[in-house]
């Protein structure tokens, strides 16, 4: 399969070392405001991913003072409804391909991440921010909804009062208080950022690579399901790995030495 960094893209940076897969989204003249380009190369890209079994981890970031500013509203504005019910399904099916992803996405968010981008934040499975970044959904001052199913990712990760308060106010929050909420799971120095992500992905691909993967399917996938139901997935799969990946990694643990995965 060819790799990403052979592909051709205008708007995202594409670069591969060690199993780390880190894009870029290098828009920064419209502060990586979200358009159909955008979607059409995160979508090609999410679709080599998923077939490579040499990544890791993908690391998300954006460049600029922004992580994604939102959703492209020079290209929205003359939109018919059809046409921005299509916009909105165009997005949310590639934040779905990322979610459905079988490698850890981990977000970089350097700077601002409102609408679109808080979106495209929360499709990622672990969010870190730079101290400088501002979270927020303000569709509302534009009169309109969120589109690429904030109204569904936010009141699940940080409950659906503080989802609320944010989606109704259209109000911006810092990076200290989306980590209060659990919106990211760390906050960095600006100059850190990278350092910091990098180093998280380094060592989640040092990992068992199996296993990793069967994590994120399981979180995912339980979520989306019963606990009943999660609980014997959860089950199947760590089977699975008894006599592969799991023996060596359960040997290796044994004999004091690190694993060959």
């Amino acid at each position: 399969m060819t790799g990403p960094c052979a592909m051709n893209y205008e708007i995202l940076k594409v670069s591969e070392a060690d199993g780390v897969v880190t894009v870029v989204n290098s828009r920064p003249q419209a502060l990586n405001a979200l358009n159909s380009r955008f979607f059409a190369e995160m979508g090609a890209l999410l679709k080599d991913l998923a077939g490579r079994g040499d990544v890791k981890v993908v690391v998300l970031t954006g460049e600029g003072k922004a992580f994604a500013a939102g959703a492209d509203i020079a290209e929205m504005k003359d939109m018919d409804s059809a046409q921005g019910k299509a916009f909105s399904q165009l997005g949310q099916g590639v934040f779905q391909a990322m979610e459905d992803l079988p490698q850890p996405v981990l977000a970089a968010v350097n700077g601002f991440a409102l609408g679109g981008g808080c979106e495209l934040a929360m499709a990622c499975d672990v969010r870190v921010a730079s101290s400088a970044a501002k979270f927020g959904q303000p569709e509302v001052n534009l009169g309109l909804t969120p589109g690429y199913a904030g109204t569904q990712r936010l009141p699940r990760l940080i409950g659906p009062g503080a989802a609320l308060s944010l989606l109704l106010t259209g109000d911006m929050i810092a990076a200290d208080e989306a980590l209060r909420l659990g919106l990211v799971q760390k906050v960095t120095a600006p100059e850190a950022l990278m350092t910091e992500v990098q180093a998280m992905a380094k060592k989640i691909a040092s990992k068992g690579p199996k296993a990793v993967r069967l994590v994120k399917r399981l979180v995912r996938q339980g979520m989306r399901a019963d606990f009943k139901t999660g609980c014997g997935l959860e089950s199947e799969l760590f089977g699975s790995l008894f006599g592969d990946e799991g023996a060596e990694g359960m040997k290796a643990f044994l004999e004091k030495r690190p694993a060959k995965w």
